[in-house]
């Protein structure tokens, strides 16, 4: 990747519905080279796909919840697969200590929350132990993706 594929980048992580012209000519290239890098960047990973950011609160999602589990470590991925099935969950990691999932959650309501946390979470023999923080306030969050 050089300087230009960078600027490629941000291009498309401010706006991936940009026209191959537009990007043409805020880069000063051709529009067969832009429509040739992105391809290029698609086919070695660098990108992975194009999709839409949407606001959960405009969708009546409003209780943005973070949960740490431990979870017996022969059990991780089983209990990672299951929950990041779930449409509450946005967001899971496992973590590097290999028995911690961070995993975020959205739901309408704390009904919804508890809810999903009796469902899923509680009563598991697999999960140790339990750790939930509410959101209180965004400052900063990576709509949009990654900051290069």
């Amino acid at each position: 990747m050089n300087e230009l594929d960078s600027a490629l980048l941000k291009i498309l992580i401010k706006d991936a519905r940009i026209s191959f012209a537009d990007i043409a000519r805020q880069l000063n290239v051709s529009r067969a080279y832009a429509r040739a890098r992105v391809q290029a960047l698609v086919e070695e990973g660098v990108i992975e796909k194009f999709t839409a950011v949407v606001n959960p609160e405009k969708l009546g999602k409003t209780i943005s919840m973070f949960v740490d589990l431990k979870v017996s470590p022969q059990e991780i991925e089983k209990v990672a697969e299951e929950l990041a099935a779930l449409p509450e969950v946005v967001s899971l990691y496992i973590m590097s200590d290999l028995r911690s999932l961070h995993i975020h959650t959205l739901t309408d309501s704390h009904e919804g929350f508890d809810r999903f946390a009796k469902d899923h979470i509680f009563g598991r023999p697999e999960i140790i132990s339990v750790e939930c923080n509410s959101l209180l306030k965004r400052v900063k969050h990576r709509r949009g993706g990654a900051r290069l």
